[in-house]
C-alpha cells in the first residue's frame, strides 16, 4: 500500500518503512506524527484519489531527527557598480519514517503518554531542591560593598598663546 502525502507545501508517495525528508515539523526525535493530508491512497489496482484529500486517511510517521539541509550560495551584483551582497542559507528540515498508512485513521496506533507522565512527577522534587539552593545563593551575592563617591579631577588651564604679528 501506498500514499500521497502533502506536507510543507510538496507531495511524497510513501509507503510503509520509507524515510523521508520533508520540511522542518516541531516535533522531538523519536515522537509518533500523524500526517492526516493525503491526497491519493493506493494498493495495487485499487486507487483511491481525494477530492481534494482522502475523507479519514491518515499515514503514522516517526521523527527520526531534525537536521538541516546543504548550504545554498546567494550572491547579488550589479554590473559595472562594484556592488556585491553574499548570503547563505541552511533548510531546517526534518527525517520521518513512515511506520503505517490507514484508511481509517481511528486505527492509527497512538503514542503512548502515561510513560512519560510519570518520570515527570519525580523530577520535580529535585527542581524545588536546585530552587532552594539557587535563593540561598542569591542572598548572599544581594550585599554588595558601597562604592566610595570619586572626587572630580581638578582641571588644568592652558597657557594663552599670543597673536600672531602681520
Amino acid at each position: 500500500m501506498y500514499a500521497l502525502v502533502k506536507t510543507g507545501g510538496k507531495q511524497y508517495r510513501v509507503a510503509k518503512d520509507d524515510t523521508i525528508l520533508v520540511e522542518r515539523i516541531a516535533a522531538d526525535e523519536g515522537a509518533q506524527v500523524i500526517l492526516d493530508d493525503v491526497v491519493m491512497l493506493g494498493e495495487g489496482d485499487k486507487v483511491t484519489i481525494g477530492t481534494p484529500t482522502v475523507e479519514g486517511a491518515a499515514v503514522s510517521a516517526t521523527v527520526m531527527r531534525q537536521t538541516r539541509g546543504p548550504k545554498i550560495i546567494i550572491f547579488r551584483r550589479k554590473r559595472r557598480k562594484n556592488h556585491r551582497r553574499t548570503q547563505g542559507h541552511r533548510q531546517d528540515l526534518t527525517l520521518l519514517k513512515i511506520t503505517d498508512i490507514a484508511e481509517d485513521a481511528k486505527k492509527l496506533a497512538k503514542p503512548a503518554a502515561p510513560k512519560a507522565a510519570a518520570p515527570k512527577k519525580a523530577a520535580a522534587p529535585k527542581t524545588a531542591a536546585a530552587k532552594k539552593t539557587e535563593t540561598k545563593a542569591e542572598t548572599k551575592k544581594a550585599a554588595p560593598k558601597a562604592a566610595a563617591p570619586k572626587k572630580a579631577a581638578a582641571k588644568k588651564t592652558a597657557a594663552k598663546k599670543a597673536a600672531a604679528k602681520k
